[in-house]
This record gives structure tokens, C-alpha cells and sequence, in this order.
């Protein structure tokens, strides 16, 4: 198991940021790693991300030094959604089997986290989790029991619909917040205008994105921000104090991971679209 460790940042500090310096700290190029658990730790809000790929093997989730504790889910909770092929996840030796568009919620406390996969559909499991104060139970949550939303409209050409999989009108969780956004054909803006939320962190991981495609995700306070482009399976870490936003050279699939002071989903603060700079 890989583990990327980044440092939480001032907003100040992002005003002499280049290209590159935003690169480093706040993108993960490689989230899927054949054969492996490839993990992003982040200091906003101490949220582990990242993806599983058990392409050939099996694998299993492990705790260590940075998390300080041998069992990952000693004092975490975890939130999975399959986002490619076919396969099944494991807690404490209860099999979910699972294909693209699934999700699954697992509590603090569960020892033995196993994923494995279909060598003919070898499956891409993307992962987010948080610290957890309390043990809430494992719960399958197929895209048909997720809660749909669908928002925007063509003539903005942000007509999306987003899945909240981890979620109080799903599943009950400690902090972390989980769901899935696909935007229809024609459609590429994501959350726009834009907003903020001191309260939580995010993170983005896009995918489905077209070959030769790339989103532009717009990062960073209201009157200074800048923006990092993203290939298909890339993460990105926002901060609390950043906006997050994206546009796409067409349509796309992300999902969204919060972690924070609360889980209610519609507290944010929105910004104008004309007092961005």
C-alpha cells in the first residue's frame, strides 16, 4: 500500500504558486496502480483518498505509523464507489460484490478490508475516508439506492445529476460526506457559480473523461484563483477556503468527498460568478 502525504497550505502561501508548485500540492496525477492501494493522505481535514486496483491479486486495506494504528479503520470510516469493471470488497469477511457505479459505507472498527476483482473486468475501487468518533454500520449502497438530484440547465450547459452515496438521506456517517456527479452529453460545467464552505474540505476525482479530453478545475479564494487541468482518473485536494469548480472539453463523471464541521449538504457559500477574479 502507497501513501502520499501533503500538507495542509495558507491561502496566502497559494498567491506565489506556479503552475507546477499547485501541481504538487494539491493534484494527484496516478490515483490507480495495478496491483496495489495507492493512497493520498491530506492535513485539510486529515481525509485519506485514493484508489484500489485488484487487477491480478487481491488486496487488503492496512493501517501503519501514519495512521497510528495497525487497522486503517481503527478510528476511521471509509466510503467506496466502483467506478470500472466488476468485482467485490470484503469487511471482516462479509463479501459485497460489486460493479461500476456501486458504492459501499464501512464504519470505524471493521478489522479486515479485502478487495478483489474479476481478472476478465479487473475493478477500479475509488476511496475517500475521514476519522471517525463512532461505529456506524457497513452498508451497500448499488447507484439505483443512492439519492439522485438532478440540477442546471441546458442553456448554462450544467444539466447534471448527482448520486449522494454517503450521505443522512442514505447512510449514517461520523463526518464524511460521499457522492457521485455525472453531467449529461453537451453539459461541462460543474458547480457553477461557484461556492465555497469553510465548514468542509473536498476533494474532486475525476474520470470518464474522454480520450484527448481534460477538465479545468478552479481552485483557490474567490478574488485570487487559478486553476489546475486534469486528465481522466486524477484527484484533486480543496481546500476549505477554496472554490471548487470545473469545466470539461466535454461531458464527464467525478465524485465529490467532504469531510468537516457538518454533513449538511446545501451549506455553502455561494459566490457571485461576476466577483471571481
Amino acid at each position: 500500500m502507497k501513501l502520499d502525504i501533503r500538507h495542509a497550505e495558507h491561502p496566502d502561501d497559494m498567491k506565489g504558486y506556479d503552475t507546477q508548485t499547485m501541481r504538487n500540492h494539491f493534484l494527484m496525477e496516478t490515483v490507480f496502480v495495478e496491483d496495489e492501494i495507492n493512497l493520498g493522505y491530506t492535513h485539510s481535514d486529515r481525509v485519506v483518498f485514493g484508489g484500489a486496483f485488484p487487477k491480478t491479486k487481491s488486496l487488503r486495506l492496512e493501517g501503519g505509523k501514519d495512521f497510528g494504528s495497525d487497522v486503517f479503520l481503527d478510528r476511521r470510516e471509509l466510503g467506496i464507489i466502483c467506478i470500472a469493471g466488476t468485482g467485490a470488497v470484503s469487511a471482516d469477511g462479509t463479501e459485497y460484490k460489486m460493479k461500476k457505479g456501486d458504492g459501499l459505507y464501512i464504519g470505524k472498527g471493521v478489522k479486515d478490508v479485502i478487495f478483489s476483482g474479476d481478472t476478465n473486468s479487473p475493478p477500479k475501487f475509488y476511496l475517500a475516508s475521514a476519522p471517525a468518533h463512532t461505529a456506524y454500520p457497513v452498508v451497500f449502497i448499488p447507484i439505483e439506492k443512492a439519492n439522485p438530484r438532478k440540477l442546471g440547465e441546458a442553456a448554462t450547459v450544467n444539466v447534471r445529476t448527482i448520486y449522494q452515496y454517503v450521505h443522512p438521506a442514505v447512510c449514517q456517517s461520523c463526518q464524511l460526506v460521499m457522492g457521485m456527479t455525472i453531467l449529461e452529453p453537451g453539459s461541462v460545467w460543474n458547480t457553477m457559480p461557484c461556492h465555497t464552505h469553510e465548514r468542509r474540505m473536498e476533494v474532486y476525482f475525476y474520470f470518464d473523461i474522454a480520450p484527448g479530453g481534460v477538465v479545468f478545475h478552479l481552485h483557490g479564494k474567490p478574488e485570487q484563483t487559478r486553476h489546475i487541468v486534469m486528465g481522466n482518473e486524477q484527484a484533486v485536494i480543496s481546500p476549505s477556503w477554496s472554490i471548487h469548480a470545473g469545466v470539461g472539453t466535454a461531458a464527464y463523471t467525478f465524485i465529490w468527498a467532504m469531510a468537516g464541521e457538518n454533513q449538511t449538504f446545501d451549506d455553502m457559500d455561494n459566490i457571485k460568478t461576476t466577483d471571481l477574479r
